[in-house]
């Protein structure tokens, strides 16, 4: 089933020079591959097709639409799970100059109730071609994730947050706060 992905994203610089806005306008194609729930092996495998268009403001989103074709996947084990995702972004055009990126990210949490889940998160990307070309970034994310609270029949609500840290020597931004709301159904 299609989704927005909205809002887009707000981008804040750190640079005054450049202005912040909002990021480009897209789309997500999910397919769940298979999963089981926590009595039949508690795991999931997903695939994603998602594409952005050109619509950010003030150069805060890409010049070329972007598809991005990921899998992702998750594992529990009792209190303990593991989830991640790994993929590719491939720009339609410009590519020499945008670049293309194999991001994978792997999220570890501890339920430590029902309702709070601290976790650990690593968002390692890789840059082919681009102005980063050959590069490779890893973040640190430790963060907690507070849910699932019913608000309707079959939806809940989700919030999290967390404050994401450069691993690596190389890395195009660094400490970052971020801020998540879910509404799963």
């Amino acid at each position: 089933m299609p989704h927005l992905v909205a809002p887009p994203p707000y981008i804040v610089h750190n640079n005054p020079a450049v202005k912040d806005g909002f990021g480009d306008w897209g789309f997500i194609l999910k397919y769940r591959i298979v999963a089981a729930n926590e009595q039949h092996g508690n795991y999931i495998l997903t695939a994603y097709f998602q594409m952005t268009f050109p619509t950010g403001q003030y150069k805060n989103g890409s010049t070329k639409t972007i598809i991005t074709p990921m899998i992702a996947y998750g594992k529990g084990f009792g209190r303990f799970d593991v989830q991640g995702t790994f993929g590719a972004t491939l720009p339609t055009g410009n590519e020499e100059k945008i670049g293309r990126t194999f991001p994978w990210n792997n999220a570890f949490q501890y339920h430590v109730s029902k309702k709070v889940w601290p976790e650990v998160e690593v968002n390692y990307t890789h840059f082919q071609d681009g102005p980063n070309h050959g590069k490779t970034q890893v973040f640190m994310t430790p963060g907690v994730m507070f849910g699932n609270f019913h608000v309707g029949k079959r939806l809940s609500l989700n919030f999290g947050g967390g404050f994401q840290v450069a691993a690596t020597r190389f890395h195009v931004n660094n400490h970052n706060g971020i801020f998540t709301v879910r509404f799963p159904f």
